[in-house]
């Protein structure tokens, strides 16, 4: 089996130009500023219908921290309920204690209520306090794959920890790099990390459409937003990154 690049994305449209482009599966979010929450499910369902590669759903209800109450745990059962009803190919997921341990027990409840879609686990795995432990508890649970920055801001930082966790992983969990991947940078994390599969957002920016707009307000609480840009794939850069992959199969 060849290597795969999973392009994270915030919108259909996004979903459909990293197809295009040449990625081999979707990991689909909503809300880039708060690093990835649910999508709406006519965004997953557009999603499933239009595109023919996997497409992986992230279940967050809200940024911020992987300590969710019970009410918001009630929320992430629906969702994924839903998700698999609309014949999505997997769900991304993460759940902590307040310890910095994996919070088994929310985990494989999930994994259990979602079968038989595939698992990968995000990156609040970064956000734990023993890596390596963890790797083992998620592997003996059925977790199909990791999603890790190596514990670094970015997973070029992180590649001596990925790499670890690729050995370690034996092959039987997949150890997935991401963060910061580039087509710059992603040849020599493919060689330090000897891992197989490989995410990215591939991310620009487009300008709005509008003609005119309003330049006395701004409609969200960060100021430093620009209302009137979008996010959305940077075409070329993964079809360089698909190229790269497929020169190291």
């Amino acid at each position: 089996m060849g290597k795969k690049l999973e392009i994270c994305c915030y919108s259909a449209e996004s979903a459909i130009k990293a197809e295009q482009a040449g990625a081999h599966r979707i990991e689909l979010c909503d809300n880039f500023t708060e690093g990835g929450t649910t999508p709406s499910y006519a965004t997953i369902k557009y999603c499933v219908e239009k595109l023919n590669i996997p497409v992986n759903v992230i279940v967050r209800p809200r940024g911020g921290d992987f300590l969710y109450s019970e009410a918001e745990f009630e929320i992430i059962k629906e969702d994924v309920l839903k998700i698999k009803e609309l014949g999505a190919n997997g769900v991304v997921i993460g759940f902590l204690t307040p310890k910095g341990k994996i919070d088994l027990k929310k985990t494989k409840e999930i994994i259990d209520l979602a079968a038989p879609l595939e698992i990968t686990f995000h990156r609040a795995f970064d956000m734990c306090r023993n890596h390596l432990q963890a790797l083992e508890e998620l592997k003996s649970i059925g977790i199909k794959r990791i999603l890790t920055s190596g514990s670094k801001n970015n997973a070029f930082e992180g590649s001596d920890l990925i790499k670890k966790l690729v050995e370690q992983a034996k092959g039987k969990i997949i150890i997935m790099p991401g963060s910061g991947i580039n087509q710059h940078n992603l040849p020599e994390i493919i060689q330090k990390t000897g891992a197989k599969e490989f995410h990215t957002s591939a991310k620009t920016f487009v300008n709005s459409k509008m003609e005119y707009f309003n330049p006395a307000i701004n409609m969200g609480r960060n100021q430093s937003v620009d209302e009137y840009k979008r996010i959305s794939v940077n075409s070329e850069q993964i079809k360089m990154m698909a190229r790269i992959l497929n020169q190291h199969i």
